[in-house]
């Protein structure tokens, strides 16, 4: 049965939460090491057993919220998502991009969102873009949405071409396409300009992507065959093709899709974050491994609020006009940041203690 809007949307932001809080443990660990260390990333290791989220599915949730209350309007998507931006720096994440953080300081500072954003080319425009791809059918109005999340941050082409082959991805899960990998060539190369350098270099990349995907090959594999052996970086030509060939290579299987990308290694939260927000929007929340669900220990963006959040984005749609104004309480996100502050900080010890 196809799912409805709703439900791709709660099972884009739910997946990337899923893929977020399992591949979080691993950030920065070395393949070796996290086998040692941590185990097989099978299963919430973050906290005695469960799993806590960290930026990926911040941002995308705040994408969510903003267009609740913008509606598909650029000009006011970008102002509220630059309002929630700033709130949730102030908020003391424990984990913050270097070129978001320059951004919304500038935000702070008084910039414009027009011209907020600095020249950076890293996955941060990506790991918040899925959840736009699970909503927005029309290419003209996902493109110019995409393009005003990327801009307020990050000013590098390649940043906003890694974020719309994203976004294409999604929309190929949600409509039940990523089967077809000639129909995904076709629809993920549209959405990148044919005379541009920087735009062919993410072309060859996704096509290797592809066609190591139907040949069969793991995502370890295939991130050893573009350079990456030592794990995913958080650039976004890095990040991207692995995330494509992961969600084709394992588009029946989540739980071996957010595997398989988290034993690369490298920036393992926001590749299997995305890679969770492709293949929710297809499955839906029903279809996602209910046992990661229940030990995912997430206040206040819990299960249930994505739920509420999806369907107050599907509604501000349907009747535009009528903003949800959904949001989160100040003090709140600020006590949840201190706990798991804490947290890392006890994770950062670990890793100073065998075995190495």
């Amino acid at each position: 049965m196809a799912l409805t809007v709703s439900q791709r949307v709660e099972g884009s932001l739910l997946g990337t939460a899923l893929g977020d809080s399992i591949g979080l443990p691993y950030e920065g660990v070395s393949s070796r090491r996290a086998a040692k260390l941590l185990g097989v990333p099978d299963r919430h290791r973050f906290l005695f057993g469960r799993g806590m989220v960290s930026d990926d599915t911040e941002h995308s949730c705040m994408v969510a919220e903003a267009i609740a209350n913008a509606s598909t309007d650029p000009a006011l998507f970008q102002k509220e998502l630059a309002r929630r931006f700033r709130w949730w720096l102030a908020s003391a994440p424990a984990g913050v991009g270097k070129a978001t953080a320059i951004s919304i300081i500038r935000l702070w500072l008084g910039w414009s969102p027009n011209n907020s954003g600095i020249f950076s080319a890293g996955n941060g425009p990506a790991m918040r873009s899925p959840v736009l791809g699970a909503l927005i059918e029309d290419r003209d109005t996902l493109k110019s949405l995409v393009r005003a999340s990327t801009r307020l941050t990050h000013t590098d082409p390649k940043a906003e071409y890694g974020a719309l082959v994203i976004a294409a991805m999604t929309g190929l899960a949600a409509s039940g396409r990523l089967a077809d990998s000639g129909v995904v060539r076709d629809e993920v190369m549209s959405t990148l300009p044919v005379d541009e350098p920087v735009a062919q270099e993410l072309r060859g990349l996704i096509e290797q992507a592809i066609e190591a995907a139907d040949a069969g090959q793991s995502s370890k594999q295939f991130a050893a065959s573009i350079g990456l052996e030592r794990g995913v970086t958080g650039y976004t030509y890095h990040t991207v093709p692995v995330a494509v060939h992961a969600s084709l290579r394992y588009r029946d299987d989540f739980k071996e899709a957010i595997v398989e990308v988290v034993l690369c290694g490298g920036d393992t939260d926001t590749v299997a974050a995305i890679v969770g927000g492709i293949l929710g929007a297809s499955m839906g929340p029903e279809e996602l491994p209910q046992d990661w669900i229940d030990r995912l220990c997430e206040w206040p963006r819990s299960p249930s609020y994505i739920k509420r959040l999806a369907e107050s984005v599907v509604q501000s749609l349907e009747s535009p006009g009528q903003s949800s104004r959904r949001s989160l309480i100040f003090p709140v996100v600020v006590l949840r940041n201190l706990f798991f502050f804490c947290v890392v900080v006890v994770h950062i010890l670990r890793r100073m203690l065998p075995p190495y």
